[in-house]
């Protein structure tokens, strides 16, 4: 009998999480809004039917006036074929089967539709997961999920292609953020709705000594000038769904050309 993987993510936690979200944590949710319309206008075409997913409506709601704004809830509620542009913002990385949520947009996506959609990827919060590791070492002889594990980019290009998109692209920009202490960029975090929602974490309260070795260790490792830095990897996914009108790779062997030809060189053949 086949066993049901355990989830990621609480979501029940992560909606929580989300509900105290402030305006001064959405910086990162508007870096990427804003990444998203400039990613756009480079793109040769008018949209009129486009569909943003993400966790938190009303703020991508203000980028995108006219786009269907849906929930990144398991299920997507998105109809087959109806959109021209499928946005997935910001929220990814907390999904429990982001494979199943590619398939969903391309699902929604007409012929030779577009899917644009940014995560956190693997290099974020390096810093803050590396002293964590040490504090609660140091502190309990233990570790417990603390921040969710995040896609690599060389991964997130093959998912692309697993959920049936043509021409997939995922490239990643990094985000340096200056704070005073550890303290304040876990409150950042809190502000964001981005606070631990795994569903393996430890439920009961961490002891404030581990949180005050936490902040220590980070200033001893990473600080400067009375402040420490933050690393936040933004990764864009850009994939297309299947249209014959795209362009496709040759079989191999049917050039009609030599390459030694066109670079004016003589060929050396190999030996066997």
């Amino acid at each position: 009998m086949t066993q049901t993987p355990p989830k990621l993510t609480d979501r029940d936690q992560l909606a929580r999480n989300r509900a105290r979200a402030t305006p001064r944590g959405m910086f990162l949710q508007e870096d990427a809004a804003d990444e998203v319309q400039d990613r756009l206008t480079e793109v040769n075409r008018t949209f009129t039917n486009p569909a943003v997913v993400t966790g938190f409506p009303h703020f991508w709601a203000n980028f995108f006036p006219d786009a269907k704004i849906v929930h990144d809830d398991e299920v997507l509620d998105l109809e087959p074929q109806a959109h021209d542009l499928v946005i997935h913002g910001l929220s990814l990385h907390w999904a429990n089967d982001p494979v199943g949520q590619l398939i969903q947009c391309r699902r929604a996506l007409r012929a030779d539709g577009l899917f644009l959609g940014v995560m956190f990827g693997g290099q974020t919060l390096s810093e803050l997961r590396g002293i964590l590791s040490e504090a609660e070492v140091a502190l309990t002889g233990g570790l417990s999920p603390r921040i969710a594990p995040m896609g690599e980019i060389r991964d997130l290009g093959a998912l692309l292609q697993r959920a049936g998109f043509a021409l997939p692209v995922a490239d990643s920009a990094l985000r340096n953020v200056s704070y005073e202490n550890a303290m304040s960029l876990m409150h950042d975090l809190r502000a964001m709705g981005e606070a631990n929602a795994l569903a393996q974490r430890r439920r009961h309260m961490t002891p404030r000594a581990m949180f005050r070795d936490v902040a220590d260790r980070y200033a001893a490792h990473f600080g400067a000038d009375g402040r420490i830095p933050a690393t936040f990897e933004m990764i864009f996914l850009t994939g297309w769904a299947p249209d014959e009108s795209q362009q496709k790779p040759l079989r191999p062997g049917s050039a009609a050309a030599r390459l030694a030809d066109a670079l004016g060189t003589d060929e050396t053949k190999l030996c066997d």
